[in-house]
């Protein structure tokens, strides 16, 4: 197995911009980009998740490690309507506009398809797709009329990739796939890119919780590092696609995978 590289410097490629992160409480990937687009530049960061105390957690921590004075936490179940729009509004008072917005919230559950309920799969589908399109909305109806904007969502190889007790969720991020694509063609005359990352598996405390041992160590072997990703790998490729370092790129969808997706 190949170790994880040296933590990258920053480079600024989000400098003067303002970023909305969901699901960005806790150690996952939400986490480490809001936290890497403290360390690139940007100028204010809204984070949401549905983890009261998680949540402060984060903003403190963010401030604490980065400098960045400007971060502010709102609660948000992005599977309700009403929290989304109270959400992108309190963004777009803190931020004074909000540039970038990251589509992070997603929830997975372990199933095969003859035991799993309907109730099931309609939160994963809630929460994972439908949240996307929710929030993709919102941000869309803030974006457009300035004809500038931001939008990178986050999916799965398991949208292209089948993997037993994953229907719901590979579904689920399928459709975030799709989602990403239709969305960039309606959003590309307004000025509004909207592109997405498809990360094999990256490691961290939530993961690890959630999936046993012996599969986070199966699937991490099928890996050409022989490991799974960090977090901050993946922040790495979603803060680029947030950047003006990828202006001619809208409605893709970037593997972040060592291996063939």
């Amino acid at each position: 197995m190949n170790p994880a590289p040296p933590y990258v410097p920053a480079h600024g490629l989000l400098r003067g911009k303002s970023v909305l992160v969901t699901a960005a409480a806790g150690a996952g990937i939400g986490f480490a980009v809001a936290r890497r687009c403290a360390e690139e530049g940007c100028r204010a960061l809204v984070i949401s998740d549905v983890h009261e105390r998680r949540l402060a957690e984060a903003a403190a921590a963010i401030r604490a490690e980065t400098g960045l004075a400007d971060v502010h936490s709102q609660l948000c179940d992005v599977s309700r309507e009403d929290q989304v729009r109270s959400l992108m509004a309190f963004a777009e008072e803190r931020l004074g506009g909000t540039d970038v917005l990251i589509n992070n919230a997603g929830l997975g559950t372990s199933r095969r398809i003859v035991e799993m309920a309907d109730d099931e799969w309609d939160k994963v589908i809630a929460v994972t797709l439908t949240g996307t399109f929710r929030m993709t909305r919102a941000g869309l109806k803030v974006m457009q009329p300035r004809g500038r904007g931001v939008i990178v969502n986050n999916a799965s190889v398991l949208g292209w990739r089948a993997q037993v007790e994953q229907a719901h969720y590979a579904a689920a991020k399928a459709g975030v796939m799709a989602l990403t694509r239709c969305a960039a063609v309606e959003a590309a005359e307004f000025g509004v890119r909207i592109n997405a990352v498809a990360p094999s598996i990256a490691i961290h405390a939530f993961l690890k919780k959630s999936a046993s041992e012996e599969l986070l160590a199966e699937l991490a072997s099928r890996e050409a590092f022989g490991r799974g990703a960090e977090p901050w790998e993946v922040a790495n490729v979603m803060v680029f696609l947030a950047s003006d370092y990828s202006s001619y790129m809208t409605g893709e969808v970037v593997s972040v995978s060592s291996q063939r997706a």
